[in-house]
């Protein structure tokens, strides 16, 4: 009985924060003079959590945070 291997290529493993409706599953913390600047010239802002994305969409009152952003948000010391 011969056995056979299977190469897996490397992947490059990343979390979709999109949705099927083209809705965000969560919105992240960035910083505001960014936001524009991103919804305007379609350049790239990077989120407390690391997070590397266009402004595409914007918050509601009540939509879902990012926990890794939440998290870091709260740790930060206000002035």
């Amino acid at each position: 009985m011969d056995t056979q291997t299977i190469e897996r290529t490397d992947t490059d493993e990343r979390v979709d924060d999109e949705t099927d409706s083209d809705r965000p599953k969560f919105f992240h913390y960035v910083k505001k003079d960014k936001i524009a600047e991103s919804a305007v010239m379609g350049t790239h802002v990077v989120a407390l959590c690391g997070e590397v994305f266009p402004v595409t969409k914007a918050a509601k009152p009540g939509s879902p945070v990012c926990p890794d952003c939440q998290r870091i948000y709260k740790n930060l010391k206000k002035d």
